[in-house]
C-alpha cells in the first residue's frame, strides 16, 4: 500500500512515530517505508520538530525542599541523642572517649542511609505506579492524543508539497513546506550548519526548462516563511540553497556561490 494515497492515515502514523506510540511491527514498516519515500520522511520530521517544540516548554524539576527540611530533622535529632546520652569525657577511659563519637557518627550515618533508601523506595515504587497507570492509559490517551494532533495540523496549514534539502552526504539540512493556504514557503533548519556574519543562504527554484529563479533569502532563525504562489513551485522538480554575499544576490544573476543544499519538490497529494 502506498501510504501517502492516504494522507490522514500518514499523518497519524508519523504523529504516532514522533510520541513513540508507535511500536513493534507497524514502527519497522513505517521506517522502512519513511528509507524510501522523502514525502514520508517530511512528514516524520515535521512531527519531530513539533514535539520537540513541545517538550522544551516542559519545567526542569529538581529534589523538593521536603527532602532537605527531613535529612535537616534527623541531622539534629542525631546531634540531640548523642549529646543527651554521651558518657563524661572525664569519667571514661580512652575507650569511651574515643568509641563514643565513632558510634554516634555511625548511627548518623547510618540513619541517613535509610533516610536515603526510603526515599529512594519511595520515588520508584511512585515512578512504577505512575508507569502502571500510564499503560493502562496509553492506548486511548495515545489515540486521542494524536488526533488532536492531526486535527490541529489540518486547522492551521494546508501543506501541498515537500521537500528535505541534503548536503553532498545526503544528510538533511533544511525541511521545506509549502502552505497552499497561506501561499508561504515555510524552511526549517535540521542540520547544524551556519553560514556566518557575512554570509547568506539563498533558496532557488530549479525548473525543468531555464535557469534557476530565487524565492528569497535565509535568515538566521531556525525556522524561515518566504511568500510564494504556488504557481511558482508548482512545476518546479527540485530546490536548492547556496552560499552568497550578505543579502543575497538578484534572480536573474542565478546563484554566484556554491550550491550547499538541493532536493526533489514533491507534492504530497
Amino acid at each position: 500500500m502506498e501510504l501517502l494515497r492516504h494522507p490522514e492515515l500518514a499523518d497519524r502514523l508519523a504523529a504516532a512515530h514522533a510520541l513513540g506510540t508507535l511500536r513493534g511491527g507497524a514502527r519497522r514498516r513505517f521506517e522502512a517505508l519513511a528509507r524510501h519515500d522523502p514525502r514520508l520522511r517530511a512528514l516524520a520530521l515535521i512531527w519531530q520538530e513539533r514535539i520537540a517544540a513541545m517538550t522544551e516548554l516542559q519545567p526542569q524539576e529538581g529534589p523538593s525542599a521536603e527532602v532537605w527540611k527531613r535529612i535537616q530533622i534527623e541531622l539534629r535529632r542525631e546531634r540531640a541523642i548523642a549529646a543527651a546520652g554521651a558518657p563524661d569525657a572525664k569519667g571514661g577511659g580512652w575507650l569511651s572517649r574515643w568509641a563514643w563519637p565513632g558510634v554516634a557518627l555511625a548511627g548518623a550515618l547510618a540513619t541517613l542511609a535509610a533516610v536515603a533508601i526510603n526515599l529512594q523506595l519511595g520515588s520508584r515504587l511512585q515512578e512504577r505506579e505512575g508507569a502502571l497507570a500510564l499503560a493502562q492509559a496509553e492506548s486511548a490517551a495515545a489515540v486521542q492524543q494524536n488526533t488532536q494532533l492531526v486535527s490541529q495540523l489540518g486547522a492551521t496549514p494546508q501543506i501541498r508539497y515537500v521537500a528535505v534539502l541534503q548536503d553532498d552526504s545526503a544528510k538533511p539540512a533544511v525541511l521545506v513546506t509549502f502552505d497552499l493556504r497561506s501561499s508561504t514557503l515555510t524552511l526549517r533548519r535540521v542540520g547544524d550548519f551556519r553560514e556566518g556574519a557575512e554570509r547568506s543562504l539563498q533558496l532557488w527554484a530549479l525548473p525543468a526548462s531555464g535557469g534557476p529563479r530565487s524565492l528569497g533569502v535565509l535568515g538566521e532563525g531556525g525556522e524561515v516563511r518566504l511568500t510564494a504562489e504556488e504557481q511558482a513551485v508548482r512545476e518546479v522538480p527540485a530546490l536548492a540553497i547556496s552560499l552568497e554575499p550578505k543579502g543575497g544576490v538578484p534572480s536573474e544573476r542565478g546563484p554566484t556561490g556554491p550550491v550547499l543544499f538541493k532536493g526533489a519538490l514533491l507534492p504530497t497529494s
